[in-house]
């Protein structure tokens, strides 16, 4: 099994760390606490006599400079809205700095906790700011960050998955068979809903990447952001059985059909786009595998069970995509 190089962070120790924000004029104190993230290497930052801040290190030939870069122009264009965004700090009119072999942006401290999801008013009130998020990000569309598609979310993953001999030979031909008709139930589901329209998205708005608190939600890490269907950063605030999501769409959808038109032609996506995320989840961790941070995070990956599962659910995907589309209750 062949994956991206190991050890992507080797050199980033902690001295490097304080060494690149004195490079921008800001100053630890020698506290500094790593936080949750896979993807990029992310730290608290305590600084002598001024708050902490938050360094997020980026992973190299993930993003070029110019895909991070509108990532960050978005995100400032949603807070000069008064949309509540965690964007990078500009440092010396720059908002991507290099030091040694590292790129890293520099974000204001923000605290809160998981939104209550189960809470109708939670609900409407993360839809109101998701419609204003969305009406930002139709004005324009990104120049160098992708789409969410079929080819890169579960064409590629399927294949390097199969090509670099990740599924266990007696499973192989069963997942190949599964992921074929899973794909294949995606393009139907695109088929119906037709042409939509494609606006920049947070592109992984889940729970874990929304700050609450008493005034309403924070949202932090657009690094996932690209072009996609608007349903793309709503239907992950939906779980439970059917009858659950439905209600919690309805509640999602009166607030956020208060700033953009929502066009229900796009339910037909949510079953495909949550196949496409669980294909293209087992491509990252492969991907990935060779960074000892994954097989430490991950220790069920790539076992015999893991695969077992993974074709389960690919088949009650296959199931859901041929049902009617899920409908506000």
């Amino acid at each position: 099994m062949n994956a991206q190089p190991s050890l992507p962070f080797s050199g980033l120790t902690p001295e490097v760390v304080i060494d690149a924000l004195q490079s921008v004029g800001l100053y630890s104190d020698g506290r500094l606490l790593a936080l949750n993230s896979y993807e990029n290497r992310v730290y608290l930052v305590c600084l002598e006599d001024e708050e902490p801040v938050v360094a997020k290190f980026y992973r190299a030939n993930r993003w070029s400079d110019a895909e991070i870069l509108e990532e960050h122009a978005f995100c400032a264009e949603l807070v000069q809205s008064e949309i509540p965004v965690v964007a990078p700090l500009t440092i010396g009119e720059a908002s991507l700095h290099y030091f040694s072999d590292f790129r890293f942006a520099v974000f204001p401290k923000k605290g809160g906790r998981a939104p209550e999801l189960d809470d109708p008013k939670v609900l409407e009130w993360m839809g109101r700011f998701l419609g204003r998020i969305h009406a930002s990000g139709a004005r324009r569309a990104f120049t160098h960050r992708p789409r969410i598609d079929i080819a890169s979310f579960g064409e590629a993953p399927r294949d390097f998955l199969l090509a670099e001999n990740f599924i266990p030979p007696e499973l192989a031909s069963a997942y190949r068979s599964i992921v074929d008709q899973a794909l294949e139930g995606v393009r139907h589901c695109f088929a119906r809903a037709g042409e939509t329209a494609y606006i920049r998205l947070h592109g992984d708005c889940h729970a874990g990447n929304v700050l609450w608190t008493d005034d309403g939600p924070h949202f932090v890490d657009f690094d996932d952001s690209r072009m996609g269907p608007s349903v793309q950063d709503l239907w992950m605030l939906l779980s439970g059985e059917r009858a659950d999501m439905a209600r919690q769409l309805t509640d999602v959808l009166a607030g956020y059909e208060d700033f953009f038109d929502f066009n229900p032609r796009e339910l037909h996506l949510i079953e495909a786009l949550r196949t496409l995320r669980l294909i293209h989840y087992s491509g990252w961790l492969a991907k990935r595998w060779n960074d000892p941070a994954f097989t430490t995070a991950f220790p069920w990956f790539n076992s015999q069970r893991y695969w077992q599962d993974r074709i389960l659910e690919l088949r009650e995907q296959v199931s859901l995509m041929g049902e009617a589309p899920l409908w506000p209750a």
